[in-house]
């Protein structure tokens, strides 16, 4: 699914995690859909890499990579200084920055392990909108996507600090659309099933001896396979556009039949 004239999106984004896949293709898809596209990551040459790959794609493109770490709110005050600097006013945030944690019973995490997740989904989400959000309310307009997973709205074994965060996600998301609705600014939430990114790859790996990539989860899945990066950029696009512009608060599974 890519960026339509329906999906068009002409402001100014801020992605987060925008090294990553899923990142890279939202950024892709915004930029087609003519956002100006601020790629943050806190590897500043992984973002530069996939700024470049943008605008291979998308040669006439506006686009910016910025290094920052969500999880600190210092830094996620500075991009955003950057970002308003470079391109301007930022019209569409999209937290997309996650990490996945290792794989094990809950009671086998440290602290440290089960802190690092959250401070990186649950925490990092609600840093940007804390710095984006008043922004947006200048403007009376905006609109913010918080990437959840399928993770939010059922367990996954083995993966306790992850689940949870995604479950806060969701929470964060209904409740800045109740509090940012008045205001013109739109919240929601996009739950993706699987995908062919590196996150995958890693649980896969550790995973037992047998049960890799396309074996067990992906035979759940009812078309059979994981979802390409793309296809979950296409929804963001969606989301960020015009067409949704009576949606708040919302959250969109897309998970290729996963859940039901």
């Amino acid at each position: 699914m890519s960026a339509t004239a329906g999906s068009a999106f002409d402001g100014v984004a801020i992605v987060t995690g925008a090294a990553g896949g899923i990142g890279s293709a939202i950024a892709r898809e915004l930029a087609r859909g003519g956002a100006s596209v601020a790629l943050v990551d806190r590897d500043l040459e992984a973002a530069q890499k996939a700024a470049a790959d943008v605008r291979s794609s998308v040669p006439d493109a506006t686009i910016t990579a910025v290094a920052g770490d969500v999880t600190k709110g210092t830094d996620v005050e500075a991009y955003v200084r950057q970002v308003v600097a470079e391109l301007g006013t930022p019209r569409l945030l999209v937290n997309n920055a996650g990490i996945e944690g290792p794989v094990r019973l809950i009671h086998e995490y440290s602290e440290d392990e089960f802190d690092a997740v959250w401070a990186t989904n649950a925490r990092g989400a609600w840093l940007n909108i804390k710095h984006v959000a008043p922004l947006m309310l200048e403007q009376g307009t905006g609109s913010i996507v918080n990437i959840a997973s399928v993770a939010a709205i059922r367990a996954s074994r083995n993966l306790a600090p992850y689940v949870a965060s995604k479950h806060a996600v969701l929470g964060l998301t209904r409740a800045a659309a109740s509090d940012l609705a008045a205001g013109g600014v739109r919240v929601n939430a996009v739950c993706p099933g699987p995908v062919d990114t590196r996150m995958m790859a890693a649980l896969d790996a550790q995973r037992p001896a047998g049960s890799g990539p396309q074996k067990g989860l992906a035979e759940r899945v009812l078309l059979n396979r994981y979802a390409q990066p793309d296809e979950i950029g296409g929804v963001v696009a969606f989301l960020a556009s015009d067409a949704a512009s009576f949606m708040t608060g919302a959250s969109i599974v897309v998970d290729g039949g996963l859940t039901i």
